[in-house]
């Protein structure tokens, strides 16, 4: 009976850890003053009639904390890479020399820096709320095995340590997320 139990605390384990790193891939997007890469993972540029990632046509890289340079593997693409931008409603203005698009990422105003920490906090509430359904889910798999009342409880107890850790990290990683965002 302890092999299931151990099953279902590894399940709950895994599932609480797939909500730790969509929670980790989210707020890499949300900007946080300084520029990076991930910042244009959203961008689609029509290549060749399909929609493709930005990422795909171009090399993106950011030669300061103020500046994401875009250039193109052929310079045809550079309206295109321009125009997905823009359409990809990200506030940012590109603007283009010839041989690739140059992006000035703008400092954040307070209002902004504080619309930033609500939607990483939404994040992390999301990411908590996966961490919940992954300890109901166990929980609720170890009452369907029918082991006896004290198994029962120690599962329940060791799930619940498991959440309680899993929470504190959500807490700590949207700590430092905040800290970065709101930072001047």
């Amino acid at each position: 009976m302890n092999e299931e139990i151990e099953f279902i605390l590894d399940t709950a384990r895994e599932n609480m850890e797939k909500a730790m790193a969509h929670l980790e891939k989210e707020l890499v997007k949300i900007r946080a003053g300084k520029a990076s890469p991930a910042m244009l993972s959203s961008v689609m540029v029509e290549y060749y009639g399909n929609m493709t990632p930005l990422s795909q046509v171009a090399n993106i890289n950011t030669p300061d904390g103020r500046t994401i340079m875009v250039q193109p593997w052929e310079k045809n693409m550079i309206p295109a890479i321009e125009n997905a931008i823009m359409t990809a409603n990200l506030g940012f203005n590109p603007m283009n020399n010839g041989e690739m698009v140059i992006i000035n990422v703008p400092p954040l105003t307070e209002e902004r820096r504080r619309q930033l920490a609500k939607q990483a906090r939404s994040e992390a509430e999301e990411a908590k709320i996966g961490v919940r359904s992954a300890r109901q889910e166990a929980n609720k798999e170890v009452k369907a095995l029918g082991v006896s009342e004290d198994l029962e409880k120690n599962a329940e107890i060791d799930i619940q340590e498991l959440t309680d850790t899993y929470i504190k990290k959500v807490d700590q990683v949207l700590e430092v997320k905040e800290a970065e965002i709101m930072k001047v």
